[in-house]
């Protein structure tokens, strides 16, 4: 059974994810204001959180962010109005992986839902078979693919999935160049055009965490009027 979280200032929406997720075999707690809502995304473990953007206390955010920075990986869904297109473009460079806006249709977020569940438990921790593993080494940077983990020295570095993904895309095609909408669309699964500030981001978090200099970028290059690579040099 996957444990859910909703944080989510609306009962009438509460209840209806709740029927639904129901029926995907998720048990749901549930948070009404911002502040409570981060109370438990930090002190208990979940499957999923789904954060609303307008919140009594502290916004959604504000809880992304707060969330990734405690080095949380949970799978976050966004839910915003139509209005708040800047949030969207903020909450995706926080770290969120996936949107919904409202109105939703029951079956588009049903489909979320499975296809988060889907790449999480592809990135579980079980142990690759011989003929299955595959470890890409670029110097003292490590990737196993099957048990998604990422080395530096043999020291591993915690990655987001979002992050993961980025840095497997880029390394399993040393030296091709990617424009942002491309690994907009790869990485998160289908088309968020216009939020190209988005893979920025996350290449910003990413280099950040694996380049011993990110002034002068060992691993991730940008190709310029294009969008980045990975250093095929190594």
């Amino acid at each position: 059974m996957k444990k859910v979280l909703v944080v989510e200032d609306d009962r009438d929406i509460v209840e209806l994810l709740e029927i639904h997720l129901r029926d995907l075999n998720c048990h749901l707690q549930k948070a009404y204001d911002g502040i409570s809502g981060f109370e438990k995304a930090q002190s208990e473990t979940f499957d999923l959180i789904i954060l609303d953007v307008m919140l009594p206390g502290m916004d959604g955010i504000e809880i992304c962010r707060r969330i990734r920075a405690k080095e949380i990986h949970t799978p976050i869904m966004m839910l915003t109005a139509k209005s708040e297109e800047i949030d969207k473009v903020l909450g995706l460079e926080m770290g969120a992986d996936d949107y919904l806006t409202k109105p939703f249709s029951v079956r588009e977020f049903i489909a979320r839902v499975k296809a988060i569940f889907r790449r999480m438990e592809l990135s579980g921790g079980k142990t690759a078979s011989p003929v299955s593993a595959q470890i890409l080494v670029f110097g003292d940077l490590q990737i196993d693919l099957d048990m998604r983990k990422v080395t530096i020295h043999g020291e591993r570095i915690d990655l987001s999935p979002k992050e993961f993904e980025l840095l497997t895309l880029l390394a399993s095609a040393p030296g091709k160049s990617y424009d942002r909408n491309r690994i907009l669309n790869l990485v998160w699964g289908y088309d968020f055009e216009g939020y190209e500030h988005t893979v920025n981001s996350h290449i910003n978090r990413l280099r950040n965490k694996i380049e011993p200099d990110i002034h002068n970028p060992t691993y991730i290059l940008t190709s310029w009027g294009v969008g980045y690579r990975f250093n095929e040099d190594i």
